[in-house]
């Protein structure tokens, strides 16, 4: 099948389209940021956790960050995560059919795997396949989302090479509060989903439920290809999220937390069976943070998460199950000069599937420290872990960044840092097809980024240029001798460098955020792009407030990739609109809709799977 999408040139028309759009801003007569700076630019800095461990200012950071509020989160409608993240700086995704289909991101042109995915801290991914089942995460439970780009293994230990996408579900208000929603679309695509909030004294209290069903669309649509099934594949989920929060005593606070979705999804695996995998992703925590002395700050929890998988084929069942119990000991320590952030970790990872696996656990402990100092107009930032493992022994990783406030409006950074990502247990033990001497992947990163805040007339503007270099060495490839015996091998290398641009503003009830990323991850063996990226993407969104009524259009583009990691498979760029409108209809009642691929472009993210054509979703959102 030949893609009719909206074909990009290499390095020509994406560029251009972004020239265009950023111009006329970018040319207007502008001001620093300083006492005159509008009140809603302050909208432009929220407070981020994932980049320190510590609850910091955006504009405090050092790395390259983003933060999803929940009312941008609102204004997905009919999507999911992975359609959320697409239209984030620095993130490609892939998905093989429409949502529900299995789903990936790259970040910064890192590997699937190699981006951890955290829910309020939690790990949930799969130690078989080292990847987090995105498209099982639901959406509706989620409050915020921080992301952070560049390798973070000093933080967080194995899997953040190219970054990390924290969630935070929902934790309700002490006032009593209740919210509600339906919508209905394409493919006879329904959702439902409510939850309530409120306290008992002390006690805080929160519980959202909702479900989602499809009818979906026939994922491979290529009749050649082998596992083409000319049948719809849907999906349909259902999720519960609670929290539970009591201060105690003064500085003293006890928190409970708990999210679950069944994600049960077809897919096609091939003709004349219906196959689809029931995906169970699961977490709970238990958390005390108390205040042990004035300067001193400590954070005790423990906690569970699961990915739980069934595929139901052709050829039979494949269940493989992962629980990982994690513990953590963070420590806040406020220094005479600066801020000390420092514990201890431990998971423990245990998986059960049919297959013969020589080995089905291993525990991980670890230790971190975090220094930050901010003094006038100098900004540091140091970070240094060390991992043991059962398994595949010790890992030092550590990370230095510094920051420097040239002038009220402008930021210079400049970091560099080390991570990891520790193989599956696919790739040590699955009989047959492995190798139980791999070694971790490593990376090692070079970044700086320039930074602008200003305004325009009564236009307030963020702008940021962040350029990357992050070498990745001991690749995980999977390889075929001349005996025609395969497994994976610490083989390849690859250097994942770029530029990301972004532009954010707001102009009375009109807003704009755009982003611009020129990279080239590549195979360093054979200068071919790995597969599935492109040299060029990005994203504008505008908004509109007419009173009551609220309108956006978001553009997303890329330039074309390639299937395979030969380069042979080509896939075209594409470019996509999609719409939004939001009408409050009383004050406690708001009607929502939202056009995917409004023009209904043909686009492939895998080669021969559909991404659905245009899509619309629309419904009600209850909030008294």
């Amino acid at each position: 099948m030949q893609p009719s999408s909206t074909r990009l040139a290499p390095g020509t028309r994406l560029p251009a389209v972004a020239a265009v759009l950023f111009f006329p801003l970018l040319c207007a007569p502008v001001q620093a940021a300083g006492p005159g700076v509008p009140e809603k630019a302050a909208a432009l800095d929220p407070v981020f956790v994932t980049a320190t461990r510590s609850a910091q200012p955006i504009a405090a950071l050092l790395a390259d960050v983003t933060v999803i509020d929940a009312e941008e989160i609102a204004r997905i409608g009919a999507g999911g995560l992975v359609q959320l993240l697409q239209r984030q700086a620095g993130a490609e995704i892939v998905q093989n059919g429409g949502p529900g289909a299995v789903s990936g991101i790259f970040l910064r042109g890192a590997n699937r795997g190699q981006t951890l995915v955290l829910i309020d801290g939690m790990r949930v991914g799969s130690s078989s396949t080292g990847s987090t089942t995105l498209e099982a995460i639901p959406l509706d439970t989620i409050e915020r989302i921080e992301i952070l780009r560049g390798p973070a293994s000093s933080l967080y230990g194995s899997d953040a090479i190219g970054g990390v996408v924290q969630l935070f579900t929902r934790h309700g208000s002490r006032e009593p509060h209740a919210q509600a929603s339906a919508g209905y679309g394409s493919y006879n695509t329904w959702s439902v989903n409510g939850g309530i909030s409120g306290s008992a004294g002390p006690l805080r209290l929160s519980l959202t439920a909702g479900e989602k069903r499809s009818e979906g669309f026939n994922a491979v649509v290529n009749p050649d290809a082998y596992l083409y099934n000319p049948d719809r594949d849907g999906f349909q989920s259902a999720n519960l999220a609670a929290s539970a929060s009591l201060p105690w005593s003064d500085g003293h606070e006890l928190t409970a937390q708990y999210l679950r979705n069944r994600l049960n999804a077809q897919f096609d695996g091939g003709p004349g069976y219906d196959d689809r995998t029931i995906t169970v992703v699961e977490s709970w925590q238990v958390t005390s943070r108390d205040r042990v002395a004035p300067f001193w700050v400590s954070r005790l929890s423990a906690g569970v998460g699961s990915d739980d998988s069934l595929s139901k084929t052709g050829f039979g069942d494949f269940p493989f199950d992962t629980r990982q119990r994690q513990y953590a000991w963070q420590n806040e320590i406020t220094l005479p000069a600066g801020l000390l952030t420092a514990g201890f970790e431990r998971r423990e990872e245990r998986i059960a599937t049919d297959a013969a696996f020589v080995v089905t656990a291993r525990d991980t402990d670890s230790l971190f420290a975090v220094y930050q100092l901010r003094q006038d107009a100098h900004a540091l930032q140091v970070n240094a872990r060390r991992d043991d493992s059962s398994q595949y022994g010790g890992q030092t990783t550590g990370a230095i960044a510094y920051g420097y406030r040239i002038a009220p409006a402008w930021r210079l950074t400049a970091s560099y840092g080390t991570a990891f990502k520790a193989p599956s247990f696919n790739d040590l033990y699955y009989p047959g097809f492995s190798t139980p001497t791999l070694q971790p992947e490593e990376s090692r990163n070079l970044e700086g980024g320039v930074y602008w805040t200003g305004t325009a007339g009564e236009a307030a503007f963020e702008a940021r240029a962040v350029a990357y270099r992050n070498r990745v060495q001991q690749l995980i490839v999977f390889q075929c001798d001349a005996y025609f015996t395969c497994a994976p091998r610490n083989v390849d290398r690859a250097t994942l460098s770029g530029v990301t641009l972004g532009l954010e503003g707001r102009k009375g009830d009109t807003t704009l955020a755009a982003s611009l990323d020129l990279q080239n991850p590549q195979d360093d063996a054979s200068g071919n792009l790995l597969p599935r990226r492109a040299r060029q993407h990005g994203v504008v969104a505008m908004g509109r407030q007419w009173g009551p009524v609220r309108v956006g259009a978001e553009i997303v583009a890329s330039s074309y990739r390639y299937d395979d990691p030969a380069n042979r498979v080509r896939l075209a760029g594409y470019g996509i609109v999609n719409l939004t409108a939001e009408w409050v209809l009383s004050r406690n009642l708001t009607a929502w809709a939202r056009g995917d691929n409004v023009f209904d472009r043909d686009y492939p993210l895998a080669a021969d799977y559909a991404t659905g054509g245009a899509m619309l979703f629309a419904g009600l959102r209850w909030q008294p």
